[in-house]
């Protein structure tokens, strides 16, 4: 017999009410733009779009965004088959220092290659270090999947007489494909919406001139019409997803069987290729921190005031913890919605994460500066509105966990709690709550994390005053004061490295 779950009962209100207030922040920007188009009137939105300057702006964004995103697919899927299907030495070791780039935040590696020389500007430059800091996103899924294809299917392949390399293209490729599509889409959109790297390294694309606009006027019609046109390539990208999420078709692979895939054997070209390897570690990882180095020592006593440093890091801190802790209670009845009361409003709200994860933070920032300035004005560059864009920009790398979790926890529990008497809100919080709690403390760890190198709303949204890490490495390097800047960018990599090496090891340990 089938117990009645959560598709029979009816859904409490209390849970609308999250999602009702997701809704709304998650529409703001679409009515932030909407609204400054009709301030300013059709006519002149559209000669503010039909510009020269905006087709420039379009030119350079996309170049950087199809210059990043292949470059960084080819080097994400080199590096994993390197690691995952050669002799390669020491893969265990490679594998967390090919990682290591996860460690510096990208407005700190502009900041460390601007610093050795200028010539690190413009096109060229931002590739490079774009690059160097974004394939681990193309190289950490692409080789848990190589990890995880049945080493039988290539086996098979080889036994019908395929060589190596006709196995690649018809097997793995294939197998391979659906997996670089989304990262590298997810890597395009890190690049449509990236700002504190590219101002550094003086490159311009719609995220720095919206910024540039929004400096000179709070209520700039240009910033609110490039904006819309970074939103109009934003919602593409994430079209383009949900598509290849429709068409693609779910293949076994395997459980990642005991038995590894067969390694191809390199030979002497393993040194050529450790070498090649140790270049490249060295120029995403290596150079950042000789760098970052040098400017520490060069530093002198004044440039590392040590209680400011220490204000600085307390900030940052909290204001992470707030975020975090906002983005877990938001995400928690939105995901129980999804989870134990399926229908329509679930499904709807299953794909607000997709939606917010796609707005740039820079118009959901400004967003939240229009409305809270016309219609809240008391809430204008105060912690409670940056901890608003914090939940809004961050929420979905809670939201996931603690979903999987709630569908891995069986309703079954809680139904019989309420028979021995248990209210719905006690037997979730006594049964479901303990069980879903490391989900949740994961989610809080992965957006504390992300908060405490948030640099873009940030720098709209933050109170008079206000530094934070990240602010104090933007705000002194754009003085060209880098020895000041260096404790700050320290303390950034620092805190995030620990997690980054945890989660390389015990991602390559557990399939090994």
């Amino acid at each position: 017999m089938r117990l009645r779950t959560g598709s029979r009962r009816r859904t409490p209100f209390w849970l609308f009410l999250p999602v009702l207030l997701l809704a709304l922040l998650a529409s703001l920007p679409l009515l932030y733009v909407a609204a400054k188009a009709w301030d300013a009137g059709w006519h002149t939105a559209w000669q503010l779009l039909w510009r020269p300057y905006v087709f420039r702006l379009l030119g350079n964004t996309l170049w950087l965004m199809f210059g990043v995103t292949l470059l960084s697919a080819l080097l994400g899927l080199a590096l994993a088959w390197c690691v995952e299907r050669s002799d390669l030495p020491a893969p265990r070791f490679w594998n967390v220092v090919l990682c290591l780039p996860f460690a510096i935040p990208a407005f700190v590696s502009s900041f460390t290659w601007v610093s050795l020389s200028p010539m690190y500007e413009g096109l060229g430059g931002a590739i490079l270090v774009m690059t160097m800091s974004k394939y681990p996103l193309v190289y950490l899924p692409v080789a848990a999947t190589l990890r995880g294809i049945d080493p039988s299917l290539e086996e098979s392949a080889r036994m019908l007489g395929l060589s190596r390399r006709q196995v690649f293209l018809r097997v793995t490729l294939p197998l391979l494909r659906p997996t670089l599509a989304a990262t590298g889409l997810l890597v395009a959109l890190h690049m449509l919406v990236e700002f504190g790297a590219l101002s550094i390294l003086r490159y311009q694309t719609f995220t720095t001139a919206i910024y540039q606009e929004f400096e000179l006027e709070f209520s700039n019609a240009t910033a609110a019409m490039l904006s819309s046109v970074l939103l109009a390539l934003c919602f593409l990208l994430l079209w383009l997803e949900l598509r290849m999420r429709g068409r693609g078709r779910l293949v076994r692979t395997g459980q990642g069987s005991a038995r590894r895939a067969e390694r191809v054997r390199l030979g002497l070209g393993k040194w050529p290729l450790q070498a090649l390897l140790a270049t490249l570690v060295l120029v995403g990882t290596g150079i950042p921190l000789v760098m970052l180095g040098y400017w520490l020592y060069e530093g002198s006593s004044a440039s590392f005031p040590l209680m400011e440093i220490a204000s600085t890091l307390l900030s940052s801190l909290s204001l992470a913890f707030g975020g975090a802790l906002l983005s877990c209670l938001l995400a928690l009845p939105v995901s129980i919605l999804v989870v134990r009361y399926p229908g329509a409003v679930a499904r709807w709200t299953q794909r607000l994460p997709y939606l917010l994860q796609a707005l740039p933070g820079l118009v959901i920032a400004l967003s939240l500066v229009y409305f809270s300035l016309h219609y809240l004005p008391a809430t204008y560059q105060t912690t409670g509105l940056l901890l608003v864009a914090y939940a809004l920009l961050f929420m979905p790398l809670t939201q996931a966990p603690i979903r999987v979790a709630l569908e891995k926890a069986s309703p079954q529990l809680e139904e019989a709690a309420r028979t021995l008497g248990q209210t719905p809100l006690m037997a979730f919080l006594r049964i479901t709550l303990p069980i879903i709690s490391p989900a949740i403390g994961a989610g809080f760890v992965l957006v504390f994390l992300d908060t405490m190198k948030e640099l873009t709303a940030t720098l709209v949204l933050g109170p008079t005053g206000l530094s934070t890490l990240a602010t104090s490495v933007w705000v002194h390097t754009a003085n060209l004061e880098y020895a000041a800047a260096a404790p700050y960018a320290a303390l950034l990599i620092l805190i995030s490295g620990l997690p980054v090496y945890l989660l390389t090891t015990r991602a390559h340990l557990s399939t090994h």
